[in-house]
């Protein structure tokens, strides 16, 4: 059994560290509104964008002979893998992993690559033999759009070179502080959505210049944007997950500071009840002599 001062030692440990969480909580919920308030920002942008490239792509058969959109027989595939650089978030990172991994398996009988993004998805399959075409370690510290186009025109000169037929990106996307969801995204071949509505697709509109040449300006800007929503849909996610893992891990040391101090005070007391019954017993020893 534990003596006073080992259960007193550990009451002030768990006291440190619920200090700690409860500083991380405010921290990460400070990070999370500003990720909010980006995310908020880029969606009406990039959803409107993809909107007009939509319209845009439905109105000649042409259009599907462009680069980026062009379709090839799936020969080597690039898994982009978006985690984060810090744990204690609960599961963020380890839910991205095990979509990776997953989807890793389903190409098993083709080559692929592994593009890296953040320190624990560099350093998890960096440990393991995983074929790895760019670690990028470090990357959400100081996190701005210059750094998604860095990596959008990676991916795209990867997928121009031929040297992938096919580019798919995993990431958490946020949802809430408590749920995050895990997406797996098509980035290239860049495949357009069915455009909104009949009647739009049917206005006679006059292009200058024509569309193709339109396309091909507004599809690498889209790719970058999307790039952009894609890392701050995680940048958030993370602060999201952070914040809910050190609230529980504050709510789960108040309740062992309650259960430690409850056996402290049993075991006092026994100590106490010990104490006087050796006096009791000693005086009742004196009497009798």
């Amino acid at each position: 059994m534990a003596t006073l001062r080992e259960i007193r030692q550990r009451i002030s440990t768990v006291k440190s560290t619920q200090q700690i969480t409860k500083a991380m909580k405010m921290v990460a919920a400070a990070k999370l509104r500003k990720a909010q308030e980006n995310i908020l920002a880029i969606r009406p942008y990039a959803y409107s964008l993809r909107d007009m490239i939509s319209h845009l792509s439905g109105l000649g058969e042409d259009v599907l002979n462009l680069p980026l959109l062009e379709k090839r027989p799936v020969e080597k595939v690039l898994i982009v893998t978006v985690a984060a650089d810090r744990g204690l978030c609960g599961g963020f990172n380890s839910n991205v992993m095990r979509s990776a991994v997953n989807l890793a398996r389903q190409y098993a009988d083709t080559k692929y690559d592994l593009v890296t993004i953040g320190n624990k998805a560099s350093a998890f399959f960096g440990k393991r033999d995983y074929p790895i075409y760019k670690k990028i370690p470090n990357f959400f510290h100081d996190l701005t759009f210059e750094d998604a186009v860095t990596v959008s025109r990676m991916l795209i000169s990867a997928y121009e070179s031929k040297e992938y037929v096919r580019i798919e990106i995993i990431y958490n996307e946020f949802k809430s502080a408590i749920q995050q969801n895990v997406i797996t995204e098509q980035f290239l071949p860049f495949t357009p959505e069915e455009a909104e509505s009949e009647t739009l697709r049917n206005i006679d509109y006059i292009y200058e210049p024509d569309i193709n040449t339109i396309l091909n300006t507004l599809i690498p800007k889209d790719l970058n944007v999307q790039i952009w929503r894609i890392l701050l849909e995680s940048n958030a996610a993370e602060q999201g997950a952070r914040m809910t893992a050190m609230e529980n891990a504050t709510e789960n040391a108040e309740e062992m500071k309650s259960t430690l101090t409850l056996h402290y005070n049993r075991a006092r007391q026994a100590a106490i009840t010990k104490e006087l019954s050796e006096i009791v017993g000693g005086a009742d020893a004196l009497k009798e002599s």
